[in-house]
C-alpha cells in the first residue's frame, strides 16, 4: 500500500479517541469501580503507577492500532464501511482474543465484558473516523 494515501491526522485523532473513550469507560461513571474490583487493583496502586509510562505506551499502542486499521481499510472506505470493519476487527479479533486468554486465566465474565467491550467499541469508533475522514 502507498503510505501517501493514509490520512495521518485521522490516524492521530483515532488514537486520541481511544483515550477519550477509555477515560469515560474506566471512570466511576461507567465501569471503573467494577473493573477495579474484578482486577483487584486499588486506588492506591493506581496513584502509585508511573502514569507517564502507562499512558505514553498506551497512546503508542493506540497509534499502532489506528495505523494498522487504516492500512486494512484503505483509502476508499466510507464512514459505514469503516465502522463495520472496525467492529469486525474489534469484536472478532480483539474481543475474541481476550475471551481465549480470560477463559484460560479464569477471569470473570464481567472483566471480559468491560475490557473486550472497550476495545470493540474503541476500534469501531476508530474505523468510523478513518473511514469517514478523507
Amino acid at each position: 500500500m502507498d503510505f501517501s494515501t493514509l490520512n495521518f491526522l485521522a490516524i492521530g485523532v483515532s488514537a486520541l479517541s481511544s483515550f477519550v473513550l477509555g477515560g469515560l469507560w474506566y471512570s466511576p461513571l461507567l465501569f471503573g469501580k467494577v473493573w477495579m474490583k474484578e482486577t483487584g487493583i486499588t486506588e492506591e496502586a493506581v496513584k502509585n503507577q508511573n502514569g507517564a509510562k502507562v499512558f505514553g505506551f498506551a497512546f503508542i499502542a493506540s497509534l499502532i492500532i489506528a495505523f494498522n486499521l487504516a492500512m486494512f481499510l484503505g483509502s476508499t472506505s466510507t464512514l459505514k464501511t469503516g465502522m463495520f470493519y472496525g467492529f469486525l476487527a474489534g469484536f472478532g479479533w480483539v474481543a475474541m482474543s481476550f475471551a481465549i486468554n480470560d477463559l484460560f486465566e479464569q477471569r470473570s465474565f464481567k472483566l471480559f465484558a468491560i475490557n473486550a467491550g472497550y476495545h470493540a467499541t474503541g476500534i469501531t469508533i476508530m474505523g468510523a473516523i478513518l473511514g469517514g475522514w478523507h
